[in-house]
């Protein structure tokens, strides 16, 4: 069984780049990356893509791998627990 490099998504009413970008990569600025995966849904290159996407549109989430986060960065609250 050959494993997928994308999810799908379903758009639902006012969703937006920049939102399910946040949802699936927990950050925002990784909007361009579904953009470029997705470009193929407006067909016309001259076009703007729309900021607010139509309701029942399947998007193609490009499985992409994280990166780890240095813990010192994190403000104390974020912190994994240590050992007492």
């Amino acid at each position: 069984m050959q494993r997928s490099e994308f999810l799908e998504h379903i758009t639902g009413p006012g969703e937006r780049w920049d939102t399910i970008a946040y949802r699936y990569y927990n950050d925002a600025e990784k909007m361009n990356i579904l953009i470029e995966a997705n470009r193929d849904l407006f067909l016309d290159d001259l076009a703007p893509i729309p900021a607010i996407l139509p309701s029942g549109l399947t998007l193609r989430i490009p499985v992409i791998e994280q990166t780890g986060v240095d813990e010192a960065l994190l403000p104390p609250w974020k912190r994994g627990k240590t050992g007492a």
